[in-house]
């Protein structure tokens, strides 16, 4: 069973619905048959590289909010992450900054070591953003991480270097579209299941089952069948 994510890596709601999801697969009986692959979207396609602002400020510029209202709502996020396990202490000191580069990387991670490697560099980079509060734009920072988590240096200048993988970051974005995606996370299961949002753990434990058994029928044996005649392991007797 394949399940495909669209996020961001400076999306809250994206790291907290995967860790929902990632807490509904410990559960799930057939998780080690379950292939994850994220794919590209930018919350913010004009995010500067060099921030300029905080996402806080940011927040409060974009909806007309107090900075104090706005560290309110990051707070309500923050406490619900920890909730699940994850430590946001500088939430606050994250910059805007755009996530192009970052998508292009895990491409290039999901090219060199399929979604284990990819899924790897997404909790560093979720990491570095929400719980450090590093450029994830930066490509210094980038290189380290990249590093890091599996991919060569090399690979990873000669990437950053280039508009490699810029098509392919593209093409995600056009088919969370195609899908009527407007926002994220936004999850697809064996290509059939949509969802958006960040779901409860239990959704997605219900979800994983029906996917499941709808993709894996069980033989269901007819009832009122009478002991009729029928050939053995051993052969007819007739």
């Amino acid at each position: 069973m394949r399940i495909d994510i669209w996020s961001d890596v400076v999306c809250p709601w994206c790291s907290i619905g995967k860790r929902r999801l990632e807490r509904a697969l410990a559960d799930f009986d057939h998780r080690d048959e379950v292939e994850v692959v994220f794919h590209s979207f930018l919350l913010d396609p004009s995010a500067p590289t060099a921030p300029t602002e905080t996402a806080q400020e940011m927040l409060a510029r974009k909806y007309g909010l107090t900075l104090a209202d706005a560290a309110e709502k990051q707070a309500m996020v923050t406490r619900l992450a920890a909730e699940e396990g994850m430590d946001w202490q500088h939430h606050h000191d994250s910059p805007h900054v755009g996530t192009v580069d970052a998508h292009r990387l895990l491409h290039l991670a999901l090219i060199e070591g399929g979604p284990r490697l990819q899924a790897a560099l997404k909790d560093a980079l979720l990491l570095a953003y929400f719980g450090e509060a590093r450029n994830v734009a930066d490509h210094g920072v980038l290189r380290a991480i990249g590093v890091e988590v599996g991919l060569e240096g090399a690979r990873v200048d000669e990437v950053l270097g280039s508009e490699q993988y810029v098509d392919e970051v593209a093409a995600d974005i056009a088919q969370a579209r195609a899908y009527g995606a407007t926002g994220v996370p936004f999850f697809v299961v064996d290509n059939k299941f949509g969802v958006s949002g960040a779901q409860p753990t239990e959704f997605f434990a219900q979800l994983l089952d029906r996917a499941w058994s709808e993709s894996h029928p069980v033989l269901e044996t007819v009832p009122g069948a009478v002991d009729a005649e029928a050939c053995g392991p051993d052969g007819c007797p007739v």
